[in-house]
């Protein structure tokens, strides 16, 4: 038995070096840690269990059969993060550049079950060159073998993943599946053609971090929801965004202790500006009604007109979506009505309540957002809400103009309490561009013109620029001063939380993509 023992110790010792030391340093030298250093960073001390370690390929092409490392260049297994069961899976550049074929894949998808069949979140550490090109056809059902396993995963258990090096061609689908991206900054990129093909074809030259970079996918594709300059910063980052979620979807997320007291926060009186034509940042909300401190934002780059992210509320975990007066306006347009909608959708997935904050003018009209399909996108958000039946909650701050009322989570599409400002101003569109219509004659017959514009725009306002029209047909179920926000919002959680909700039975829902 000692020599048998003594076998098994040096195969493990075998699988720990991966690709070796002199593959190891080269990684260093990249400014990227090893999947293993990934992995020790990522789990509570001493909690993770390897699975898999000691799988290789059956592949005999081009050489394979005298290439072989245990493991086959992913590490899979589970632990605790948090003091919660996760799996993991993490590709180990080192060993064949972290390339996918048959039993890599088998790996991850063996892990993904596991995570399915238990109800625990799985995270992908991506870092690897793509298909291995020895195994031919085989790697590309290994990868479609992945892809099918992370949608059948979609809204069951939260899926995440860190990217942390190439993820090019066909890999990019399975990150895209999920429901988190986060990119580091200078050493991940992301795209399905590299800079080589596509100088080629377009005769465009671009590198590849400005092609699929950090930066390029959390401001301007919107691919990945979050970045983080290194890669211990990313993982932290994740553990703090998995700290918001449940383990799947027939739970709820975690509460933290919480001792009530003085909930009003008069200083939410202060920030609507007298002139509604002035901007002002709706994060300064969000932070006065939320727990201290709590309030983690995703897309932050990204359609920066409206605001999403996790926070929590009495200890308790919610999903803010919130129109930006200080970008645009606040104005919905493809971008944020996309964002938006990707967003109330995995909280309605996963249990958390939605909170909306609502400072809308409309959606951006010209010619660009209606020839890209602004209807559809806009639609997207529409539907988002009106199917989720998790508590939902708005609270109208200023601006409710409109088609974008309807959309903003109004009680015609099913939120279960909405709130409003003494400065709200809930009407089909602004006091100036209502009384140009409905006065034209009159205005157009003045003997000043200008000075009988802003009379009738006065009337308009005093009769519809307020909240008390909606409040008195019960679309607003109560009209609050700002300073009492957190407190309604805290009570009218701890009443729906044993909300009951049920769709009409169908297979699905064709959302208009």
């Amino acid at each position: 038995m000692k020599t048998k023992i003594q076998v098994l110790e040096s195969k493990i010792g075998e699988a720990l070096k991966g690709g070796g030391e002199k593959r190891i340093a080269s990684q260093h030298k990249k400014g990227k840690l090893t999947a293993r250093e990934r992995i020790h960073f990522l789990f509570d001390e001493g909690t993770f269990q390897e699975v898999g370690m000691l799988v290789t390929h059956h592949s005999t092409n081009f050489g394979l059969d005298k290439t072989k490392f245990l493991g086959d260049g992913v590490i899979t297994g589970f632990g605790y993060v948090q003091g919660r069961l996760t799996y993991a899976f993490a590709q180990d550049f080192t060993v064949m550049g972290g390339s996918l074929a048959e039993a890599h894949a088998q790996k991850i998808c063996r892990i993904m079950d596991l995570a399915m069949e238990n109800g625990a979140p799985v995270i992908g550490l991506n870092d690897s060159g793509g298909a291995r090109i020895q195994e031919g056809v085989v790697s590309l059902g290994g990868y479609a073998d992945i892809f099918y396993k992370n949608t059948r995963a979609s809204g069951v258990i939260p899926q995440l993943s860190l990217i942390m090096g190439p993820c090019a061609g066909g890999a990019v689908y399975s990150p895209a599946l999920t429901d988190f991206i986060m990119m580091v900054e200078d050493t991940s990129y992301m795209f399905v053609t590299g800079p080589n093909v596509v100088k080629t074809v377009t005769h465009e030259e671009v590198s590849s971090e400005e092609l699929g970079g950090a930066s390029t996918h959390s401001t301007k594709s919107g691919v990945a929801h979050l970045t983080a300059s290194n890669e211990v910063e990313a993982i932290e980052k994740l553990k703090q965004l998995l700290s918001y979620m449940p383990q799947n979807c027939e739970e709820d997320p975690a509460a933290l202790s919480y001792e009530g007291g003085d909930e009003k926060r008069v200083k939410l009186n202060d920030i609507i500006p007298a002139n509604a034509n002035m901007p002002y940042d709706i994060k300064e909300v969000i932070d006065g009604v939320i727990d201290e401190g709590s309030f983690y934002e995703v897309h932050k780059d990204y359609a920066e007109n409206i605001v999403v992210g996790f926070a929590r509320l009495g200890g308790k975990s919610v999903g803010i979506v919130a129109n930006q007066p200080a970008y645009l306006a606040g104005v919905l347009n493809i971008d944020a009505s996309v964002k938006g909608a990707r967003f109330v959708r995995f909280c309605d997935c996963f249990n958390i309540p939605l909170l909306v904050l609502e400072d809308v003018p409309g959606f951006l009209p010209g010619t660009d957002q209606e020839w890209n399909g602004i209807i559809t996108h806009g639609a997207k958000l529409l539907y988002a809400f009106s199917e989720a039946t998790v508590p939902r909650i708005t609270v109208i701050t200023r601006k409710a103009y409109g088609g974008a009322y309807d959309v903003m989570n109004s009680k015609h599409i099913g939120a279960d309490m909405n709130y409003a400002w003494p400065s709200a101003e809930i009407a089909v569109m602004g006091a100036k561009g209502a009384a140009e219509i409905i006065f034209r004659n009159e205005i157009k017959g003045a003997e000043n013109p200008q000075d009988k514009w802003l009379e009738k725009e006065q009337e308009y306002a005093e009769m519809f620029a307020h909240p008390y029209n909606a409040a008195s047909r019960g679309y607003v179920d109560e009209v609050i001063k700002p300073e009492d926000t957190r407190s309604r919002l805290i009570v009218a959680y701890k009443m729906l939380e044993n909300k009951v909700a049920t769709l009409p039975k169908k297979k699905h829902g064709n959302i208009p993509l």
